[in-house]
């Protein structure tokens, strides 16, 4: 499977170009970045309209401010589009769903699937526990811009639709009693943390914990090369990591 990697240059970017020029099953078609600028050459492009080669896939580990570039450049080349950015807003999202429709497109707030499987662990606990308090705390490097995490929301999200009726408390600042139907969601910013995330559910006897935590990017990576090999061959659609779990 050919791949262009968009947003090559980046962390996340390099991590998964790494396992792709390691793997015998794939390769990158093409490497996009800004940073390219100034030094393009046949594989290379600071721009991925650019690119006019063959291709399999996109994966775009760059930012949720390429969205409508991104999925304008699938949707023209016809190319099955693996989104692992976060952070995007209404009208972002908008446009993700909108493409989908065309082209077969992926997105998850998060591509670890030791996260998905924490997700599905945290929907079982908030069914079978209604009256519990529910907190959520997710640690990033401090380079972190969105606040707070996908995956913070994505739990929040999955929790809400098991138990309807909370709402979401982000960033507890003022003083007053925590009311009973609220998740808390609390961010922390420190070092060159990859990524952890609590859920905890707490009763008057007793606390269940569950954590997800982060040892390196590579399982980022690895969960959007895996995205991508699901994605290709599939019809128009909005898919994610619901869908290759089951």
């Amino acid at each position: 499977m050919k791949i262009i990697v968009n947003g090559a240059a980046g962390r996340m970017g390099q991590t998964l170009c790494g396992i792709i020029e390691n793997s015998e099953k794939h390769s990158v078609a093409a490497y996009c970045s800004l940073e390219y600028q100034g030094s393009e050459d046949e594989i290379h492009f600071s721009d991925i309209t650019a690119f006019d080669g063959e291709a399999d896939c996109i994966i775009d580990f760059s930012s949720h401010l390429a969205t409508k570039q991104i999925t304008d450049y699938a949707i023209k080349r016809n190319l099955p589009l693996v989104i692992a950015t976060t952070g995007q807003d209404e009208a972002e999202m908008s446009i993700i769903k909108e493409a989908s429709t065309k082209i077969p497109l992926f997105y998850s707030q998060n591509m670890s699937f030791g996260v998905a499987l924490l997700n599905c662990l945290a929907k079982i606990a908030a069914k079978a526990l209604p009256d519990a308090d529910i907190e959520i705390i997710e640690k990033h490097h401090n380079r972190k811009l969105d606040v707070p995490s996908g995956t913070a929301l994505l739990l929040a999200n999955g929790i809400k639709s098991v138990k309807e009726d909370v709402e979401y408390n982000i960033g507890r600042h003022e003083n007053g009693k925590r009311q009973k139907n609220e998740i808390g969601i609390h961010s922390i910013r420190m070092g060159n943390e990859v990524g952890t995330h609590e859920v905890i559910f707490a009763m008057d006897s007793q606390v269940i914990t569950l954590t997800h935590e982060a040892e390196n990017r590579g399982l980022f990576a690895e969960g959007s090369l895996t995205a991508a090999s699901f994605l290709v061959g599939k019809d128009a659609g909005f898919y994610n990591m619901d869908d290759i779990l089951e």
